[in-house]
């Protein structure tokens, strides 16, 4: 079976899908894969065809007004000031990011499947290449439940009305798309008019699509309502290449002393990463840890290294982080990580998309304190978060309790058999 898997973002967005590629190669599909020209490193020694795409994020995160967005996640009149700024730049990322999904439908000809991130319009190419369409949500925000409502719903509702709120992922896709993809759809793909073609949850006949879920089922509320066509199969994780080593440093860091902490945000770009940076080893200081602290690309401004603080740009996480003594993280990609490592969390933050979400369900499971929001992050509480989470004996057995659940459900390996069924 050929498979053409296609995905934008941040390396939060990409890798899991990496992860997929490589589970489907391993298990003898032959594997087309579109995503960010500055991450092919992930899966191009792993025997998978490779599409480079524009690093749109990178450009993305580099603009005031997503800064902002990031910092306020569109709160009061300020927010919808930035929302109302931030559109047209959006429009431009995704006129580069429809043009690199059509240069891979070009390549994936003869694919026999398309597997897409969900905000992104892979159904279209599927469409275009006569073969179905498989979406894929890296957060539990696109298939309504009862159970809760959807993660980045601006306000709080009765149970009742949970379901009603799924229609915000919607909403918030049409609002910074605007006309593109229509456009798009019938300029570049010259593909007929069909109502409600941007529907993910819908085929061009009208039932169902099947959709996987690249996230555990053990982080949800209980009383899910799913139906039958989802797919929840564990989070999807990338090993390190068996070509990679740590710096000797790194391992000598490591070696030292007692457990650290890992300390990272991920590939956010705060709006102050001095002062984050200063708040971070402040926080070390009082909470008497030494930590790994990865910079990432820029949410933290590195110091100088000590006998408490080691800076990292960016280390695999599988290999990491079940060294460590707990996990202080944003609760964006690095989520799946952090659960499977099965490490106590503190979880800090930022204002939009799954991390809040995320944050108050670490808090919710037992696995972390309350949550820190970046916009209120101070040394004090953080150095006191730290401090629990190293020394709660309660928090890291439901940590690795929750890390053993999670390992179990198979994730990359579980979606390929997914896949193999519906197809």
């Amino acid at each position: 079976m050929k498979v053409l898997i296609l995905t934008h973002g941040s390396r939060g967005d990409v890798q899991p899908f990496a992860a997929l590629a490589r589970a489907l190669r391993a298990a003898g599909h032959h594997v087309v894969i579109g995503l960010p020209d500055s991450m092919t490193t992930l899966v191009e020694t792993r025997g998978v065809d490779v599409v480079r795409f524009s690093d749109i994020a990178a450009k993305l995160v580099n603009y005031p007004e997503f800064q902002e967005m990031a910092e306020s996640n569109f709160r009061g009149l300020r927010g919808k000031k930035t929302a109302l700024a931030l559109r047209p730049k959006y429009v431009g990322i995704i006129a580069e990011a429809l043009d690199d999904l059509a240069k891979a439908g070009q390549q994936g000809a003869g694919a026999d499947l398309v597997v897409h991130n969900v905000s992104l319009p892979g159904h279209e190419v599927a469409e275009l290449l006569g073969v179905p369409a498989l979406p894929v949500g890296l957060q539990p925000f696109w298939v309504p439940t009862r159970a809760f409502p959807e993660g980045r719903f601006p306000c709080r509702v009765p149970s009742l009305m949970n379901r009603a709120t799924y229609i915000w992922a919607r909403v918030m896709l049409a609002y910074y798309e605007g006309s593109s993809v229509r456009d798009w759809r019938n300029e570049t793909l010259r593909l007929p008019y069909r109502w409600n073609h941007r529907n993910y949850l819908r085929g061009r006949g009208g039932p169902a699509v099947g959709m996987l879920h690249g996230f555990s089922r053990h982080v949800l509320p209980r009383q899910l309502d799913y139906p039958p066509w989802v797919h929840t199969t564990g989070f999807w994780t990338l090993p390190a290449g068996s070509g990679w080593s740590p710096p000797q440093s790194l391992s000598e860091f490591l070696s030292a002393g007692e457990p650290p902490v890992y300390i990272g945000f991920g590939s956010n770009i705060g709006p102050n990463a001095a002062r984050t940076g200063v708040v971070v080893a402040e926080a070390v200081r009082r909470a008497k840890v030494r930590a790994v602290v990865a910079t990432g690309w820029g949410a933290i401004t590195a110091g100088a290294r000590d006998d408490q603080l080691y800076y990292v740009d960016q280390v695999p996480h599988d290999w990491l982080l079940p060294q460590m003594a707990a996990v202080v993280h944003q609760c964006g990609g690095t989520i799946s990580a952090a659960v499977v490592a099965g490490r106590p969390q503190v979880v800090c933050p930022f204002g939009f998309s799954d991390m809040p979400y995320y944050a108050s369900r670490m808090h919710a499971l037992g696995v972390a304190p309350p949550p820190l929001p970046q916009r209120s992050l101070t040394a004090a509480d953080l150095g006191d978060a730290i401090s629990r989470a190293v020394s709660d004996r309660d928090m890291a057995g439901r940590a690795q309790e929750l890390g053993r659940l999670s390992r179990a459900e198979g994730g990359a390996a579980a979606a390929v058999d997914v896949i193999e069924t519906i197809t």
